[in-house]
């Protein structure tokens, strides 16, 4: 909640009465008229009451709360509190409309309804009020801006597979192993060793098979096995479809951005992940950024998506400096744009280090319109720098998967090749 100072002012209604009053008494009094006199002789009363009233109690005090709503909406609720006999409520929906509302003093609440055009972190609504009283002749100061922020999950999306690691490392989950265990398929024929279990004792095996009385063969079976996901988001650019607007800040006419497909990318990624039982970590590769641990489950795949939701464009000095950690034999997903070299650089380092590695391109279908000839050629050429930045990805064994045309079918297209 945000007060108002208790310092007012006297409102122009004031201002104009005075003035009226003063004028007409002029009037009457040149031109010997007492009935013009009399004309003004309200507006003086009046005014009189206005000063002896004077400018204080009128403080009007703002709360801002947020409001369950459908997809692809957020309500808003604004209480507005005030002494004064109305307020004037100045509303600013997604930083840029503004409105204003007259509503009546004593509490009264009403409701801002704003349309969900990008996921992540967003100011959906900020609110000034400032009260009026004896029609406009008392004026309290104007409140202090209040503002909600709110983060908007991306969309879900559902991938049929996921690309596997080189090598699975874990012990739990729905993978098939190369490691004799439990839950998989069959694997071979083995002599008796402490440990195994009597269960497993294959007897028609051991009477075909032994070679002397007293030795028993046991059916031995793949490990079941779950895979390490890395999920690394690059916010250090978030370029819309319209490409005129790129620079300019301009969120309702830039259509789908690089970093709504990035969050959704992500999304999709860890509910993939960890509905096969896999575990799933999350690092924003920027200066500062936030990184969520390993970990599986329907707690920390929450906690996974309050933190995609919350990711927003980095700052121009928050480049990263130091490659986050990644756990051993895990498969990572790079969630860039690849116009700048420092995403692809790390891919290529993570690759190097023996991890599988995919590049997944979140920039969105281009709209050239309204683009003049030097853009168009600067355009070309940066687009050109980008496919020799996939070129090198594909040479040091990196796969490549653009989410703005069917991620899906590439996802499964990579998983059987690796298999």
């Amino acid at each position: 909640m945000t007060d108002g100072p208790d310092a007012g002012r006297r409102g122009p209604v004031l201002s104009v009465a005075i003035g009226g009053a003063a004028l007409l008494a002029a009037v009457g009094l040149l031109t010997g008229r007492p009935d013009v006199v009399a004309m003004g002789l309200p507006l003086a009363i009046w005014s009189g009451l206005a000063i002896a009233r004077g400018t204080s109690g009128a403080v009007a005090k703002i709360a801002i709360d947020p409001v369950p709503g459908r997809d692809g909406e957020l309500l808003t609720s604004i209480a507005v509190d005030s002494d004064a006999d109305a307020v004037e409520v100045v509303v600013v929906q997604s930083e840029r409309r503004s409105r204003r509302v007259i509503v009546p003093g004593g509490g009264f609440t009403f409701t801002a309804r704003s349309k969900v055009l990008h996921s992540g972190p967003t100011i959906p609504v900020q609110a000034a009020a400032r009260g009026f009283s004896f029609e406009g002749a008392a004026l309290s100061s104007t409140s202090d801006l209040a503002a909600i922020r709110r983060q908007v999950a991306p969309p879900r999306r559902s991938l049929d597979a996921l690309p596997l690691p080189r090598r699975l490392t874990g012990s739990h989950g729905a993978h098939e192993g190369r490691r004799a265990g439990q839950g998989g398929d069959f694997r071979d024929i083995h002599p008796f060793a402490p440990g195994d279990e009597l269960r497993r004792v294959d007897w028609r095996a051991t009477a075909r098979m032994s070679r002397r009385p007293g030795d028993l063969l046991v059916r031995r079976t793949n490990t079941l096995s779950d895979s390490s996901v890395v999920v690394a988001m690059d916010t250090s650019e978030d370029l819309g479809e319209v490409v005129a607007s790129w620079g300019s800040g301009d969120r309702e006419r830039s259509g789908v951005t690089s970093l709504d497909l990035a969050r959704e990318a992500a999304r999709a990624i860890a509910d993939s992940a960890i509905g096969e039982g896999d575990r799933v970590a999350l690092h924003v590769l920027v200066h500062g950024g936030r990184s969520l641990r390993s970990g599986g489950g329907s707690r920390h795949l929450a906690r996974v998506v309050a933190a995609i939701a919350a990711t927003g464009q980095a700052r121009d000095d928050a480049t990263f400096r130091r490659t986050p950690p990644v756990p051993h034999g895990s498969v990572v997903f790079v969630l860039s744009t690849f116009f700048e070299g420092a995403a692809a650089r790390t891919a290529l380092m993570w690759r190097a280090s023996g991890h599988r590695v995919v590049a997944v391109d979140v920039l969105p279908p281009l709209d050239r319109a309204r683009l003049t000839r030097a853009q168009l050629i600067g355009l070309r050429t940066v687009l050109a720098e980008r496919g020799n930045v996939f070129a090198d990805l594909h040479g040091a064994g990196v796969d490549v998967v653009s989410w703005a045309s069917d991620p899906s079918s590439a996802m499964r297209a990579i998983a059987r090749a690796g298999r």
